[in-house]
């Protein structure tokens, strides 16, 4: 195997920068979608059970973005190693691993997996429970910026030789070449 590109996403990017960037997005996406849904819910008043809920929510957010992406893995038969730790005694974070090489299609849609399963349906959930609106668009916006890395590394594979082999690293990917 040739490595055709290794992708690090902390030489690249940088943890303060992409938490900044996912902030910033997030940020911005909640500005847009606010003003669409409090019209449409305009007269419909919301329902408050405090902070709490959203807060649990919002530290959970990570973990399930990361179950997803391990799911899907599942899904298409393939093994996956999971570490699970604290980190702040509070908030769990779940690191996967592949322990196998994965292929270019495979890839793709374990990066675009999180948006489709939890994007799409918490955008969808905004304009039915009107009650709840403004929680799940916080959490659902919340999401976007956390899939901004997502989108980031699948720039990075749909660039990639169709027959490009993905061997996942602790801080990024490598994309592989079969050596002729």
């Amino acid at each position: 195997m040739n490595c055709w590109k290794s992708v690090n996403v902390r030489k690249e990017i940088g943890y303060s920068r992409l938490f900044h960037i996912t902030i910033f997005i997030s940020l911005i996406t909640f500005l847009i979608l606010y003003v669409p849904f409090s019209i449409i819910h305009k007269q419909i008043p919301m329902n408050d059970h405090g902070v709490l809920p959203l807060l649990v929510g919002i530290l959970l957010l990570p973990s399930l973005h990361s179950l997803v992406h391990i799911l899907t893995l599942i899904l298409m038969k393939q093994r996956v190693k999971i570490k699970y730790k604290r980190k702040l005694k509070i908030i769990p974070i779940l690191t996967y691993y592949t322990r196998t090489y994965i292929t270019k299609k495979v890839s793709l849609i374990n990066a675009i997996a999180p948006t489709v399963v939890i994007t799409i349906p918490g955008i969808l959930a905004c304009y039915l429970f009107a009650d709840y609106y403004l929680y799940i668009l916080l959490f659902t916006c919340l999401h976007i910026g956390l899939t901004y890395i997502d989108f980031w590394c699948l720039t990075h594979i749909i660039k990639a030789p169709k027959e490009a082999i993905i061997q996942n690293e602790s801080d990024g990917f490598d994309i592989l070449l079969e050596a002729n």
